[in-house]
């Protein structure tokens, strides 16, 4: 049995007296590629807020790695990407290598100068998502799919173990869309790295992703993608409050 990433166990959250989240029950092992699917209004950023420990569920408990999220400090291991090609703002004076170096303040201090290894830790996670020959480019000059690939540059430049993604692809254009899930395939598979993507594009992810959960307020269903696949439209439909079709994408 793989060690368990993140384990949560009834957990609910209201705003005011509306519940967003209610009982939900979720455990991820090491290794896995999750799917989180479900309209817009059905908790899946707020449930993203509760595991990076920005929001305090009502009841129910988190464990990150084997720790009770109120103890636990690693928070280098987890990396978070969030919808920054649709609001980044494009002025922004800064390069490509800079914006993938501020990913280590929280480890080398702020306002520390970046010793040789820090460079070549910057320029190895460039190279990983293939934008190390934008390296010098300012990042304004970038299409919303490359920013996207340096954002996630960012995040994995610390080493983290768990990378978490708000709908990474919203403001990338569709013909960089399937390479970029490709590439988190990559990260998944070569450098097994867990990953939690949340993401409205249901057919695309069901190639990639081992597994699926899907939110509505409660978790209407959390299995392997094959298992999720067998579910007939009418019943995905039900979870997400209207009509849809599953289509899965094969390239």
């Amino acid at each position: 049995m793989r060690e368990p990433v993140i384990e949560i166990q009834n957990l609910s959250f209201r705003y005011n007296l509306r519940f967003v989240l209610e009982n939900i029950n979720l455990k991820v092992e090491k290794g896995e590629f999750l799917g989180l699917v479900g309209p817009n209004g059905s908790g899946k950023s707020t449930l993203l807020k509760c595991i990076l420990g920005l929001l305090k569920p009502n009841s129910g408990t988190i464990k990150l790695f084997g720790t009770d999220i109120r103890h636990f400090q690693n928070w280098n291991r987890i990396g978070f990407v969030s919808q920054k090609a649709n609001s980044f703002n494009t002025g922004f004076p800064a390069t490509v290598f800079e914006v993938v170096a501020s990913g280590l303040t929280a480890k080398i201090g702020l306002f520390k100068f970046l010793k040789k290894n820090h460079h070549e830790k910057v320029m190895e996670a460039l190279r990983s998502v293939r934008m190390d020959e934008f390296a010098k480019r300012n990042i304004s000059e970038l299409s919303g799919g490359q920013q996207q690939r340096v954002f996630i540059a960012r995040a994995l430049v610390s080493d983290p173990e768990l990378l978490i993604l708000d709908e990474p692809t919203v403001g990338v254009d569709a013909k960089t869309v399937q390479s970029f899930y490709e590439l988190l395939e990559k990260l998944n598979k070569e450098l097994n790295i867990t990953l939690i993507l949340v993401t409205h594009d249901i057919g695309t992810i069901t190639d990639k992703v081992t597994h699926v959960a899907c939110l509505n307020k409660t978790l209407h269903f959390h299995g392997k993608t094959n298992d999720f696949e067998q579910i007939q439209d009418e019943d995905v439909a039900k979870f997400y409050g209207h009509s849809l079709h599953v289509l899965t994408h094969n390239h």
